[in-house]
């Protein structure tokens, strides 16, 4: 599926597609438990069919407003590091 197919796509049909995509590639895995799978490049395929969709839903959630008024995780890299870095301009000031 290309980008423009993916971008006719409503929400909703988005989500059923990356859901069967993720069924896709859970059962790619097992084939290759069993040693049934004949052709390991779908796995790059679906993983760039399910990027596309997850790409697209993410641009559309952006465009919405929703997901860029988050606010960072508490445990996400960047919150640790300013929390760091606030850390250290207290001592700073405080060892001086």
């Amino acid at each position: 599926m290309k980008m423009k197919e993916v971008r006719k796509l409503n929400d909703e049909e988005i989500g059923i597609e990356v859901a069967r995509l993720r069924r896709r590639l859970f059962d790619l895995r097992s084939q290759v438990v069993t040693s049934k799978i004949e052709d390991t490049s779908q796995f790059g395929k679906t993983r760039t069919e399910l990027a596309r969709l997850l790409t697209e839903h993410r641009r559309r959630d952006l465009e919405r407003g929703g997901a860029a008024a988050r606010p960072r995780r508490e445990g996400s890299r960047e919150s640790r590091r300013d929390a760091s870095l606030a850390r250290r301009a207290s001592t700073a000031g405080s060892t001086a």
